[in-house]
């Protein structure tokens, strides 16, 4: 048996390894084989002269063509672990479909500087979006509720003066910070997204953001555009509030409103894409 299966494979190679008419080895002389072989050499790498691949162990004439240097080599797109990577600290343009979040940037994502009519385009889209109306409403009447500003009075004309003050504080904050200050300080406005690590860790790094921004060159600095900007906006609030609203109490109040809205904003921000993963199935 064991010679018939020697024989066997013998044969089985011999005919792989044979001429492409077909021919016997046996009949063959020398010049017969010689142009064989050479025929074989220009035959294209990988397979034999019957289309057939060769053993994995056959010599080649040529390499393969190239692969495409845009295709990825893993297949990524059928790959669920890299799908996971891909979307880990994954920031929508508006968080549960409503809320805007145009200056959130997406875990490890390296973008250029903002020019500044990018800046300013920024602010508006935060100042004038349509759910931005929403939350100014419920901060107004909140305000109402805590009789914030009494000379405002009650009823729908004292709630009328409170959503409208509201919404200039919150439009000249958006500006100061994200589009003014940023340009003379040439910081960058956006929050970057950290994606991983602890709940403590990721929520220190969210505060941190009040407190330390990035320049438009990368490098990390002061944040200049939030605390001075925010300080800057609650000082212009002095304008068009009564006169005796017009203290230092009431500025650093708005100041600190404005700052602290900030950062419960960028906590969101930065665990947003975990909870949209775990409750919605990244439907937002």
């Amino acid at each position: 048996m064991a010679v018939a299966l020697a024989g066997t494979l013998g044969c089985a190679s011999a005919r792989a390894q044979g001429p492409a008419d077909g021919g016997s080895l046996l009949g063959q002389n020398p010049q017969q084989t010689n142009t064989t072989t050479q025929t074989k050499t220009t035959t294209q790498a990988g397979t034999t002269t019957n289309g057939q691949s060769p053993s994995p162990d056959a010599p080649t004439g040529k390499s393969n063509p190239p692969a495409d240097p845009n295709a990825s080599p893993s297949n990524s797109g059928n790959n669920p672990a890299n799908n996971s990577d891909d979307q880990y600290g994954k920031q929508p343009k508006r968080i549960l479909g409503i809320i805007p979040n145009y200056r959130a940037v997406s875990a490890n994502s390296h973008l250029p500087p903002q020019s500044f009519k990018e800046k300013f385009w920024l602010a508006t889209q935060d100042t004038f979006d349509y759910s931005d109306f929403v939350l100014v409403g419920a901060l107004a009447g909140i305000s109402m509720a805590q009789k914030s500003q009494p000379a405002f009075g009650q009823g729908g004309a004292g709630y009328g003066r409170y959503y409208w003050h509201t919404f200039v504080d919150g439009g000249i904050e958006n500006y100061m910070t994200e589009a003014i200050v940023p340009t003379l300080t040439r910081e960058d406005p956006r929050y970057y997204t950290l994606g991983k690590g602890g709940f403590v860790k990721r929520t220190g790094y969210a505060v941190s953001r009040l407190f330390i921004t990035r320049t438009d060159s990368g490098n990390k600095t002061f944040n200049i555009s939030e605390v001075v900007g925010a300080g800057a906006a609650a000082g212009i609030a002095n304008t068009y509030y009564p006169p005796q609203s017009n203290t230092f109490v009431k500025t650093y109040q708005r100041w600190g409103t404005e700052v602290g809205l900030d950062g419960v904003f960028d906590v969101l921000k930065e665990f947003w894409p975990d909870i949209n993963h775990a409750i919605f199935h990244g439907k937002y």
